[in-house]
């Protein structure tokens, strides 16, 4: 059975336009998923101790594979593009990729490695604008509320910049 499948990816790291793209091209390799489309790309404002503004979207996959099976996955693709992984980098630290499942269908799972709804998704401007060009009727699993409606109240200061398709 297929699953309708709402990636983040953001980079802030060297040409973030580059690595977002590649992180694309890895994904719509996966096996059993299949990218459905993506949103436009934004620039927004860093949170925490990272100091370069990121390249945000969101990408809608249909995919086969399990929740733990698409965090694995993509887990690959952060490695393949360079993003290291310690104990030590912090939450909020500067990175080449990162590739967050906001959403897995209606799934909700709260395991240590994996929490779907993504935990911090609807307090964030730079995930909301994308991801209600693609899913504005979505209703987040746990609130009730349309990412639409989400948007609306978000009270999440940063900026967030649409960029040009050709920029």
């Amino acid at each position: 059975m297929f699953r309708r499948v709402f990636i983040g990816v953001g980079s802030n790291i060297g040409n973030r336009r580059a690595y977002y793209q590649k992180a694309l091209d890895l994904m719509a390799d996966l096996p059993q998923t299949s990218i459905v489309r993506g949103s436009s790309l934004y620039e927004s404002e860093p949170i925490g101790e990272a100091k370069n503004w990121y390249v945000n979207g969101v990408v809608e996959l249909e995919t086969g594979l399990s929740p733990q099976q698409l965090l694995s996955r993509l887990q690959k693709i952060e490695l393949a593009l360079g993003r290291k992984r310690t104990a030590l980098t912090k939450k909020w630290a500067s990175r080449i990729i990162d590739l967050d499942i906001l959403l897995f269908d209606t799934h909700i799972m709260n395991e240590e490695q994996l929490k779907i709804p993504h935990p911090e998704m609807h307090r964030r401007r730079f995930v909301l604008l994308p991801l209600s060009e693609l899913a504005p009727q979505f209703a987040h699993p746990l609130l009730g509320s349309t990412v639409t409606e989400l948007l609306a109240d978000l009270a999440d200061d940063k900026q967030v910049l649409r960029l040009p398709s050709n920029g």
